[in-house]
């Protein structure tokens, strides 16, 4: 059976199994994907996901319909992944400049040559910190300000992190052979 969103909220709410199965089923795929950006391996993600679910389960109540319910469940895996990196002391002062690079002066194109998969598999090689908030900064939306605040740091280490992340994405990038002709940057 095929249940609206609404439905399923309130089914959830009111502890019916099979409409937090409808919920999983709808969203796992798409919050697998948010838990596997911020991690290093699937295995580490799926323990995140399922940390993520049991607290969207537990917190349901608190879904009062106001905005995007999708959006509701994404912040919770986010701010899931953002407490399993901090369990494992997450430290954005103690990784090596000198293998990051500075931003690189030449853009590039990725238009056509690589996969989602690829982007994602490159994105996971790098250290935490920079993952961490490119994740945040590039593909979630937030400001620095905002950033600095989720994982109490100052801004400019927020901004600091994010170049040097693009650098690093750059030069993985350039070294796989990727990216053959420059005129765009990563945004």
């Amino acid at each position: 059976m095929i249940f609206t969103e609404a439905e399923i909220v309130e089914g959830c709410k009111a502890g019916k199994r099979e409409l937090q199965k409808a919920l999983y089923t709808r969203f796992s795929g798409k919050m697998f994907a948010v838990c596997l950006r911020y991690s290093k391996s699937r295995e580490e993600a799926e323990d995140i996901l399922q940390d993520g679910f049991v607290k969207v389960f537990h917190s349901i109540q608190q879904f009062m319909g106001t905005g995007s319910f999708e959006g509701w469940v994404r912040r919770i895996m986010v701010n899931t992944a953002l407490e399993a990196l901090r369990k494992k002391k997450l430290d954005f002062s103690s990784f090596d400049i000198a293998h990051a690079g500075n931003q690189p002066d030449e853009t590039f194109d990725l238009t056509g040559k690589l996969s989602a998969q690829d982007l994602l598999t490159i994105i996971q090689e790098l250290p935490n910190g920079y993952r961490t908030i490119f994740n945040l900064y590039a593909i979630e939306g937030y400001q620095h300000k905002e950033i600095a605040v989720m994982l109490n740091i100052s801004e400019g280490t927020s901004k600091s992190q994010l170049a040097r992340a693009r650098g690093m994405l750059q030069e993985k990038l350039k070294k796989s052979e990727l990216i053959q002709t420059p005129n765009k940057s990563i945004k």
